[in-house]
């Protein structure tokens, strides 16, 4: 079974709800500016197998959105999906990885995303890998300038008691 919506009292049960922190990096990192998008699947047990239905767990698909590289973030407004994220270290080990990344690396991994429609267009793959590249010493503090929004969808932080190392 496949959905694009699931009831709060569901949301609860996904399998790998720690992946909206992991995405919320990339979106943060990319500037996306769409409403971060998920497809749930709950796959429906063999036949013989026996599975109560209070156990079976959906798992979140979080396609690519396309508004990339802008101002305005709307994010995911389900709180439920950030339950987990009490301080900066529920983003790990993506937030790091991403604040590491190497131009090249971001190089390779633009180009697989090129494939899906803009191929010649070799100076604006250039440009997006440079902005994106520039973008990674700031990801600490839009993800805090996210926390303080009037939506904050953090609703178990909690202040470390530790200077904030994310750049102004």
């Amino acid at each position: 079974m496949t959905l694009d919506y699931l009831p709060q009292e569901l949301l609860a049960r996904i399998s790998n709800v720690a992946d909206f922190a992991r995405v919320l990096v990339l979106d943060k990192w990319a500037c996306n500016a769409d409403g971060r998008q998920a497809v749930y699947v709950r796959k429906t047990p063999r036949s013989g197998d026996t599975v109560r239905p209070s156990s079976t767990r959906a798992t979140a698909s979080m396609p690519a959105n396309g508004l990339s590289l802008t101002i305005r973030y709307e994010g995911c407004t389900r709180t439920i999906l950030y339950m987990g994220c009490d301080r900066m270290d529920a983003f790990e080990p993506a937030l790091t990885r991403a604040e590491e990344m190497d131009a090249d690396t971001i190089f390779r991994c633009a180009t697989t995303f090129q494939k899906n429609g803009n191929e010649g267009d070799r100076d604006g793959l250039t440009r997006l890998v440079e902005a994106i590249y520039r973008r990674r010493s700031i990801i600490r503090r839009l993800i805090s300038e996210v926390r303080r929004s009037s939506r904050n969808p953090f609703p178990h932080w909690r202040d470390s008691g530790r200077v904030s190392t994310c750049p102004t």
